[in-house]
């Protein structure tokens, strides 16, 4: 997957909190997610994000960290999601 986050983040602050949560998003790992813009969102963590280096053409520089979470059930598409997006992670258990 080609894909470049909206937001880059650069600050101690905001990379602190994507490593936090790269943490809490364990392989396998059932959770509901809450996002920036107040919606909500079910799956199964496919496999923990990584951390990712972005450099723009315009030499602004950053991270962000991808997220593909499965459906809990049923043929739903997986859903890729920005962690700077994340807001809150509940676990709700393991697959």
């Amino acid at each position: 997957m080609n894909e470049r986050p909206e937001r880059l983040l650069a600050t101690s602050a905001d990379i602190e909190r994507l490593v936090g949560l790269v943490k809490a998003l364990d392989d396998e790992e059932q959770v509901r997610l809450v996002l920036d813009d107040g919606s909500r969102v079910e799956g199964v963590v496919a496999a923990r994000p990584s951390m990712q280096f972005f450099r723009e053409v315009d030499g602004r520089e950053g991270s962000n960290a991808l997220l593909r979470l499965e459906p809990l059930a049923g043929d739903t598409r997986p859903h890729y999601l920005w962690l700077d997006r994340i807001v809150e992670v509940t676990r709700l258990g393991s697959s």
